[in-house]
Order: structure tokens, then C-alpha cells, then sequence
């Protein structure tokens, strides 16, 4: 017999079960915490991979750096098991019928479900000049990627890394703290894109120097030498360099695929509301593929970050459980470069003004960003309690004096958050 709740209302409908498609981050916490929600109905974990679901931040640093080193498991091995989620690894989802409510897998096998979440990722992008396709050239994106790179690792050889943003220079320094010689080959004016401000992509560039690593900014790519095998990398200024090793990091793409196969909308991402809901109110999607309405920058766009993702799938569990809400945190990101823990609290977009602050010895500690006198985002180099303080900061909206940013005074810093919070109980 028909459900017509559902029909009339789907928003409405029982649950049922939840399939989920991707096993990352965002996907395996998602899991998890509809079980701390109380969730009691079926869960269906689906991953490509036949790896337990990792941690991936450590791909491009300490399991590269030592070559004994294990992939670091997001749950311990009984989670899934004692938790009652099913866990399916190596399971290609390779289609969605949206009308029947299933998802199709590459054996044929139709799974039905109650409310789908896409937590599929995204894909490291391809570099595509001549020569890209020989050995010996790398994308890091999966255990499967740094597990290829990393049985390649030999001696002491020279590494071209093509892309200056994060996943680049922390293999740079990761690299180099393996005796590898290393460049690194930016398109852009300077390392760290829109990422960063310019004061902290210069300390970050300085550091660099410092270990050893050249760094190539303005540099157009021509093509990749070798036969069969990489040798080299030419600019498009002839300039050749040699290089046993090619890393490429130049960003990623959503995985939104099986999405746009099946009709939803996509613009850089799979489309949500501010509840994480594709226009079917039975499919949602969270984390490296969602396009959602950040609420900082109060336009849509995709986040990349472990934070986000993580948050999301909580956000998502308590409205999938019966407590909805609008999903708002504000973003935070990292990065381990080499000695420098690089952290952001915060989106910059549209900055017009930035505060640094500066340690007894002359080395950049932060950088406030405004925009139109607003706080609006806040970086930090080997402070984290800065970090921790702004990201308070932001949450509640509050935009310090420039005399305390500048100076940086942590008890100032926290006085000020203090005085506003405690003037709203």
C-alpha cells in the first residue's frame, strides 16, 4: 500500500534505513553519530576503497615520511561491527534511481533506502600537458595514491612538485626532510593562492627557502620529459628541470558524479539547502562535494576541510534524528609544513585589510583579516592559542581592537571576548 505521508510530505516520511555513499571523513562520522543521535533503524557505510576508512591529513606527512607506517583508522576495527553499521569496502556505487529509492552498484546489486546522504569526496585534478601519463608522476589524493609514491621513494633523487597550495608544499617539505632535492613549480604569483593572505604565503615561502626547497612562482608548465618514465619537467620558458619524481597537487574536483547522473543539481558541488538537503528531500550530501549556503560569506560554496566535513555529518545526524538546524560553523582549517603549523580560522574572500603580529624575534605569529572593519578570518603560524581564540572570536561575531590584535595579547584577546559574551547572558 501506498505511503502517502510521504508522498503528500516526504520530509515527513519514516526514516527507514540510510544509505551512505563514501566513507571518508564526513561519511564515517556521519555513521557514527546517528548512532550517538539514537538512530536505531539500519546504516549503510559504502566505500570504493578497500581500506577501513583513514584519517587523510597524514597521507602527504607521516605515513609518506616513514615508509613502516600504517594508515591511521578514522574508527577501530569493532566500531562498525559493535555500532551495528553496515561497512561495505571496494563497493563501486555506480548509479541512482532516485524514483525507486535505490542505489545501484557495479555488481548489479540494488540497494534500497529511507533517505540517502552523498558524502562522496573529491578527486584530486589531472594534470594533462604532454607527457603527464608516463611513470613516475604522482597525484596524492588516496591510500592508494601515497602508498604508489611511497614504494617509489628511493636514495635521495629529485622531486618536481607542480602546485604550490597545501597538499603541494606539504609534500615539498615532507620530501625534503627525506633528502630529496625539491622544487616547486606555482602557475600564480605566489604560493598558497586565495588561501592565505600575502604576508603569511611569504613566511610560509621564506621557511621554504630555508629548508632548502626552491620555489618557481610564475612558472607556466610546457610539458613533462621522459620515455615511458619521467626525467624532467620544461617550463614555458625552456627552462628544463631534471626530476626522478613528479608530485602534482594543483586542487581538486567534487565528486559529483552519481549525482548529476541522476538529475540533482550541481555548481561546483552538489546543491543543498542550509540543512545539507539536495532538491530531493530524500538525498542529502555533506562535506568535499556539497555546494552549500556557507552562512559567513552568505553566498554558496564547497569547503574542503576535515572540520567541515566532520561538523556537517554531526549537523546532518541531528536533523536526520528529529533536531534540525541550519548548519553555520564557522570554518577552520590546517596545515603541517614541514615545522609550520599553518592554521585558519575563517573565510577571507572578501578582505580589505590585514592586521600582522609579530613574535619578540621578528617572525610572522598571525595575521587578523578584516573586511570592512569586520573580523572575518584569522591565520596563525606555531600559535594555536590564537587560533583557539579566534575561532571563539568569530563564532560570536566579534571583532576585536586593532591595537589588541596587533599586539597579539592573548589576556587581552580573551578579555574582550569575555566582556561581550558575559554582557549577553
Amino acid at each position: 500500500m501506498r505511503n502517502h505521508t510521504a508522498a503528500l510530505h516526504p520530509e515527513r516520511a519514516p526514516l527507514g534505513n540510510i544509505v551512505i555513499v563514501g566513507a571518508g571523513h564526513a561519511g564515517t562520522q556521519l555513521a557514527a553519530s546517528l548512532r550517538e543521535e539514537g538512530f536505531p533503524g539500519p546504516v549503510t557505510l559504502i566505500s570504493r576503497e578497500a581500506d577501513a576508512p583513514y584519517h587523510k591529513p597524514p597521507l602527504s606527512k607521516s605515513f609518506m615520511k616513514d615508509s613502516g607506517a600504517p594508515l591511521q583508522p578514522l574508527k577501530g576495527e569493532r566500531f562498525f561491527h559493535d555500532h551495528g553499521i553496515e561497512l561495505r569496502l571496494g563497493a563501486e556505487v555506480t548509479g541512482i534511481d532516485r524514483a525507486a529509492r535505490q542505489v545501484i552498484l557495479s555488481d548489479g546489486t540494488r540497494l534500497p533506502y529511507g533517505r540517502l546522504v552523498l558524502a562522496t569526496g573529491a578527486s584530486a585534478r589531472r594534470l594533462t600537458i604532454p607527457g603527464a601519463g608516463q611513470g613516475g608522476v604522482f597525484h596524492l589524493r588516496t591510500a592508494g595514491d601515497a602508498r604508489a609514491m611511497r614504494s617509489a621513494l628511493s636514495g635521495h633523487g629529485r622531486v618536481v612538485v607542480i602546485g604550490g597550495g597545501f597538499i603541494g608544499l606539504e609534500a615539498a617539505a615532507m620530501l625534503r626532510a627525506r633528502g630529496h632535492g625539491v622544487e616547486v613549480v606555482e602557475l600564480a604569483p605566489r604560493l598558497l593562492g586565495r588561501a592565505v593572505s600575502a604576508t603569511t604565503a611569504m613566511a610560509v615561502a621564506d621557511d621554504l627557502a630555508r629548508q632548502g626547497i626552491v620555489v618557481r612562482c610564475r612558472a607556466g608548465l610546457d610539458r613533462l620529459l621522459g620515455n615511458g618514465a619521467v626525467s624532467g619537467v620544461r617550463l614555458e620558458d625552456g627552462t628544463e628541470l631534471p626530476a626522478d619524481m613528479v608530485v602534482v597537487g594543483i586542487g581538486a574536483a567534487p565528486d559529483d558524479g552519481l549525482a548529476r547522473q541522476c538529475g540533482l543539481a550541481c555548481e561546483g558541488g552538489i546543491v543543498t539547502d542550509g540543512m545539507l538537503a539536495t532538491a530531493d528531500p530524500f538525498v542529502f550530501a555533506i562535506g568535499d562535494c556539497a555546494a552549500f549556503p556557507q552562512a559567513q560569506l552568505n553566498a554558496r560554496t564547497r569547503v574542503e576541510s576535515v572540520q567541515n566535513a566532520t561538523d556537517q555529518a554531526r549537523a546532518l545526524a541531528r536533523t536526520l534524528t528529529g533536531r534540525p538546524a541550519a548548519y553555520d560553523a564557522v570554518p577552520w582549517f590546517w596545515s603541517d609544513i614541514g615545522a609550520l603549523k599553518l592554521q585558519i580560522a575563517g573565510l577571507a574572500p572578501g578582505s580589505d585589510e590585514d592586521i600582522p603580529v609579530l613574535s619578540a624575534t621578528g617572525a610572522l605569529r598571525a595575521v587578523w583579516r578584516l573586511a570592512g572593519g569586520r573580523l572575518v578570518a584569522v591565520e596563525t603560524l606555531n600559535d594555536p592559542g590564537i587560533h583557539m581564540l579566534a575561532r571563539r572570536l568569530l563564532a560570536a561575531g566579534i571583532t576585536p581592537d586593532r591595537a589588541a590584535m596587533a599586539a597579539g595579547d592573548k589576556a587581552t584577546l580573551k578579555s574582550a571576548l569575555d566582556a561581550v559574551q558575559g554582557a549577553l547572558v
